[in-house]
């Protein structure tokens, strides 16, 4: 798989989200920032992402996956935005 390729899976199984996503073959990082993620542990903001990447994961499409979720004002104060 392709990063845009996980990016387009992710906007079309999570609303209110943008994507940052880096890797290649089936090992991908991805950084999620959205409202979503408001009010959630960073254990279940990451069970989210990986709820919504469950078939591909399964099949083995993608195997290594590191994942980062922040709320827009998280993202903000870590300087990413």
């Amino acid at each position: 798989m392709q990063p845009q390729e996980v990016k387009a899976l992710l906007e079309s199984r999570i609303d209110d989200c943008d994507f940052h996503i880096q890797g290649e073959g089936c090992n991908f990082q991805v950084e999620a920032v959205g409202a979503p993620f408001e009010g959630l542990s960073r254990l279940k903001s990451q069970q989210l992402i990986y709820a919504a990447l469950a078939d591909e994961i399964a099949s083995g499409a993608l195997h290594a996956i590191t994942i980062r979720t922040y709320t827009p004002q998280q993202w903000e104060e870590a300087g990413k935005a």
